[in-house]
């Protein structure tokens, strides 16, 4: 098979826990009747049952592509990088959406409410993930593993299970607090049956957070120890590092954290990850090998972990009938939808003449006069289906696709120092250098290296280095221009030249049906 853990993710196992929808209660009913006795009676159960941790993240149920393990949204929109990435990108200037089916034009319009199915999706698909991994680690404490005679290697192999379970849920938590802000709260030991769990505020969820993070730190595998596709302690520096640099927005003004993100992000750069000789390379079908920059991805496989979101998604949609979808390894796809405005492609302009080889664009008309016509703005074609080498990877339909979808990778990690090296007044030598070795890469040679730098080069060179990776609106949010006026992009607030909108939309909604049913939530603020 083509990933070590893709192996485990074409598993399903039932586990007997009540998987949390937050449409209504903890109240859920086992989906089988297989036991956790049964589940985790072998070292191979304890595997393949941190399989479905991971998986929660890549697939969106146990029956294929067309079944989802969430109430409410269709399977095909039920992938967690399908949602996050569309709240990530399609509020922002980094993409537009062509489709007009519902609630979609709303993030361009930034005119989203708390009914919306896609954020609602993505909420449900965050508290699974986050249920999932507190089912998990209820069943691997100390004494759960005694009980079922685990020892000697496999004990210890256990043991990082867990830890990679605690670091999963609090990467999904991370994702709740950064888009949500005041999710409803559970964990190990919450309770299975009828209960309705109490809200977490945003400064103590950022709080929880930052101790499992560290708690975990000396109970994962060294950096570059794991296997393809699993946490080590660099994914949790990383996430560290990254929620560092965000503190402000998560905490409030005054209460940056950068020299903590400098002390972590330090940290990823001096463990061993390197920077991948080819950019492009990091975004096609074979990236899980000779790979020495991603630190965590979501994986994904055309013939073995099939679902329309993920990479499939990034793609297809990317990609219409008259682009020659075969080009792009999706012989049999092409949806058409997803484009950029035309501040992304203005981000690689460069006056010198130089070339920037990370900006990958197909069309030729940037601006954007109908939001429903697909070739108004230019397709991003950054992710593909293909190999290094050109080949078109194995997919059982021509769709769907087998690139990994990177969480975490060292490049983030070197625009993470650099920013909070400048906003905490620190030397400007070493963000300079950090910048200037991914333009390097970016250029082929030093020709499009930085003299100086400010912390606008820093968010540019993030839009330029970090695009269509799930970015840029907290990018936007962290520098003050995601809402208001004082900085707009083509159809920013549904009108063609853009406009300002309420400050209140930095935040998403809690789902109005998750207010409604649990009377211990409280609606953000503006909805």
């Amino acid at each position: 098979m083509k990933k070590n853990l893709i192996k485990y993710l074409s598993i399903t196992l039932a586990i007997t826990v009540s998987l949390v929808s937050c449409q209504k209660d903890l109240n859920r009913t086992p989906t089988n009747s297989t036991t956790s006795d049964q589940a985790y009676a072998t070292p191979l159960g304890y595997k393949e049952s941190l399989a479905k941790v991971y998986a929660a993240f890549a697939l969106t149920g146990s029956g294929g592509a067309g079944t989802s393990d969430l109430g409410g949204i269709d399977a095909g929109t039920s992938d967690f990088v399908r949602l996050y990435w569309s709240a990530q990108e399609w509020t922002t200037d980094e993409a537009i959406c062509a489709w007009n089916d519902p609630d979609v034009p709303d993030f361009h319009n930034m005119g989203w409410s708390a009914s919306n199915s896609l954020l609602n999706g993505l909420y449900n698909r965050c508290i699974y993930q986050v249920r999932v991994a507190s089912s998990f680690i209820s069943e691997s404490t100390d004494s759960k593993l005694s009980s079922r005679n685990i020892t000697g290697a496999d004990l210890t192999n256990a043991k990082y299970y867990r830890a990679e379970a605690r670091f999963l849920r609090a990467y999904a938590y991370w994702v709740l607090m950064d888009l949500f802000g005041n999710p409803p709260y559970i964990d190990e030991n919450t309770p299975t049956g009828k209960f309705f769990p109490p809200q977490i505020m945003r400064a103590k969820l950022y709080a929880y957070i930052e101790s499992e993070l560290k708690a975990i730190d000396p109970l994962l595998m060294a950096p570059k120890q794991n296997e393809y596709g699993r946490a080590d302690q660099a994914a949790d520096w990383a996430l560290l590092a990254r929620m560092y640099l965000n503190a402000e927005t998560y905490l409030g003004a005054g209460n940056g954290k950068y020299g903590d993100a400098i002390t972590y992000s330090s940290k990823v750069i001096a463990s061993g990850y390197t920077l991948a000789t080819n950019y492009r390379n990091l975004f096609l079908a074979d990236n899980n090998l000779n790979n020495p920059e991603t630190i965590l991805s979501v994986n994904y496989d055309g013939i073995n972990s099939q679902n329309y979101g993920g990479t499939t998604y990034i793609i297809n949609a990317a990609v219409n009938g008259a682009m020659t979808p075969a080009l792009y390894g999706i012989p049999n796809g092409g949806w058409g939808g997803n484009r950029s405005t035309k501040m992304l492609p203005q981000l690689f302009a460069d006056q010198s003449g130089n070339t920037d080889k990370r900006a990958m664009f197909y069309g030729t008309k940037q601006d954007i006069d109908d939001v429903n016509t697909f070739t108004d703005g230019l397709a991003v074609v950054k992710f593909k289906n293909i190999t290094s080498g050109g080949a078109t990877a194995a997919s059982s339909n021509g769709t769907f696709c087998s690139t990994d979808f990177p969480l975490f990778r060292l490049a983030e990690m070197y625009l993470v120092y650099a920013e909070a090296t400048l906003r905490s007044g620190g030397s400007t030598s070493g963000a300079l250098n950090y910048v200037n070795l991914l333009r390097a890469r970016a250029y082929g040679n030093t020709s499009g290296n930085l003299t100086s730098i400010t912390l606008s080069d820093v968010l540019n060179e993030r839009g330029r280095e970090l695009y269509w990776e799930g970015f840029r609106r907290t990018d936007l949010i962290r520098y003050g221009m995601f809402t208001g006026s004082n900085y707009v992009w083509p159809w920013k607030g549904g009108v063609k030249a853009g406009k300002g909108v309420e400050s209140f939309r930095t935040l998403y909604p809690i789902p109005s049906s998750d207010i409604t049913n649990n009377t211990n939530l409280i609606q953000n603020t503006g909805y």
